[in-house]
């Protein structure tokens, strides 16, 4: 399984953004799936993670505001921000485990200018 992230971009404080993560392989063999963002000169952090049964939980930080969600269809699995903020800015990351195997792909940049 390959991942590759895109959709990152500039925008505004309080506007919105969705970014993608494209799935090359058997999306059905996933169990989990994550976001993962890192901001200049800060160590990585979660965002939230969505289980293969489509639950989800998110980091206290952007509880409330973004959403995960995947398409098994599309093999694609979705990160919509809403109400963004400066500190939203860094470069996002998706990865999927499959029980014995660990995938990511490359990131994408969001950058929310105040």
């Amino acid at each position: 399984v390959q991942l590759q992230a895109s959709g990152g971009g500039l925008v505004q404080a309080g506007g919105s953004l969705r970014v993608s993560c494209a799935v090359l392989g058997d999306i059905s063999s996933i169990n989990g799936m994550a976001w993962y963002r890192q901001a200049p000169g800060k160590e990585r952090e979660l965002v939230g993670v969505i289980t293969s049964g489509g639950g989800t939980k998110y980091a206290d930080s952007v509880k409330g505001r973004f959403a995960i969600s995947r398409d098994n269809n599309k093999s694609t699995m979705y990160l919509q921000m809403n109400s963004l903020k400066p500190e939203d800015t860094g470069v996002y990351f998706c990865n999927a485990e499959g029980g014995t195997w660990f995938a990511e792909g490359p990131g994408t940049l969001v950058t929310v200018s105040s």
